[in-house]
């Protein structure tokens, strides 16, 4: 019961990803072929608001629930890692037609093609997850 308030915040943001279309093929095909600018305006919203965020985390302006200092680890710098990584981010994406976020919302909306590639990012987490402490971070 003390989780409700996560579980209806986790229902707002799924109404507002669909009423944005952020969970719209068809969206995320005009960006990728750039021809709409709608999906990178969101996208840099949340850039920068993420940015406006860290910054009062690390200014200990914000806390958490309990009223506890937010701590986030320094990430390890490395150019080669992060354009792996982003490549591989943006090639599923493109191939499954959505971010992980939305591919909730999408079950929510019928579609139920979506669990293919929740099948495969659960799967590709495990094995990562497995294989983690033997491969070069």
């Amino acid at each position: 019961m003390k989780y409700i308030k996560f579980f209806l915040v986790g229902i707002l943001f799924g109404i507002v990803m669909s009423k944005a279309e952020i969970i719209s093929w068809y969206r995320i095909y005009e960006m990728f072929k750039f021809q709409s600018f709608h999906m990178y305006g969101i996208i840099g919203s949340a850039v920068v608001l993420g940015m406006i965020s860290m910054f009062f985390f690390r200014k200990k302006v914000i806390k958490t629930f309990e009223g506890e200092d937010i701590y986030i680890k320094p990430k390890k710098k490395g150019m080669y890692r992060n354009l792996l990584g982003g490549i591989l981010f943006g090639l599923g994406w493109a191939l499954a037609g959505a971010c992980p976020g939305p591919m909730f919302v999408l079950i929510g909306k019928g579609v139920v093609s979506i669990l293919v590639v929740i099948f495969g990012a659960t799967l590709g987490a495990f094995l990562y997850g497995l294989s983690k402490d033997k491969i070069p971070h």
